[in-house]
């Protein structure tokens, strides 16, 4: 395992959100935009969810996360901040933990995007209603 520099940062994507995580030496504490998990997310998400990369690396309590977090809602910021611990755990110990993080699907961006709108529809894909008469 490589000895942790000062720390060790991974950036996360998910639809329009980027999450930078710099994780620390510390008891498991995740810190984003200044703010505890619970006071940033509320009830929104799934608190297990964004931790599931320590769970699965089996560093939980080892480390904390200082976040920084922008765009996208609720569920892209969660899956970017997923997606930005996994990376960061991965610089870590590249040997160690890209197995089980590969296996668990973290470090594959998710590449569903919002689908734009075309002209003459309502939305991506939904039509006005046809009238017969």
């Amino acid at each position: 395992m490589a000895t942790p520099t000062a720390f060790n940062s991974g950036t996360g994507r998910r639809k329009t959100a980027i999450a930078r995580v710099r994780l620390l030496p510390g008891e498991g504490e995740i810190v984003v935009n200044g703010r505890s998990l619970l006071e940033h997310f509320g009830n929104a998400i799934d608190e297990a969810d964004v931790r599931m990369p320590f769970r699965v690396t089996g560093t939980e309590g080892r480390f904390n996360a200082m976040i920084k977090v922008e765009g996208g809602g609720v569920t892209g910021q969660a899956g970017a901040i997923r997606h930005g611990i996994a990376r960061a755990l991965l610089e870590l110990d590249p040997e160690g933990h890209r197995l089980p993080l590969r296996q668990a699907g973290l470090l594959t961006r998710d590449p569903r995007m919002k689908e734009r709108k075309k002209y003459g529809l309502k939305r991506a894909r939904k039509a006005p209603q046809y009238t017969k008469r």
